[in-house]
């Protein structure tokens, strides 16, 4: 775990720091949010590597917009994946379908 990250874990409570700020965090998986925390404070810093905000809240507003950036294109991505498997899913339903037909229909013949 970085810096950013280390913390107690004290019941659900969990003691995290970002961007040199103290925070406490309940959750059911220190780790987890561990994590989250560790990639916010990064998210953080290297924003305030490439502009000349100092200033902590416009950081995390940044930081907040770019991470927001980020599940957009994740969920449009997702979105057209999961509509792809579900066209090709009801196409194959109807192959197996038509298949199946075609079985009961020579079994029939035959019997």
């Amino acid at each position: 775990m970085s810096e950013a990250a280390v913390a107690k874990a004290n019941g659900n409570s969990v003691r995290v720091e970002i961007y040199d700020q103290s925070y406490s965090l309940r959750g059911v998986d220190p780790e987890h949010i561990f994590k989250l925390a560790e990639y916010v404070d990064g998210k953080m810093r290297q924003l305030s590597e490439q502009t000349a905000t100092v200033d902590s809240l416009r950081l995390a507003v940044l930081a907040a917009l770019n991470i927001a950036d980020e599940l957009h294109v994740l969920k449009r991505k997702y979105e057209a994946v999961a509509s792809e498997y579900n066209l090709r899913a009801s196409h194959l339903s109807t192959e197996l379908d038509r298949a199946l037909e075609e079985t009961l229909e020579q079994s029939r013949l035959a019997g």
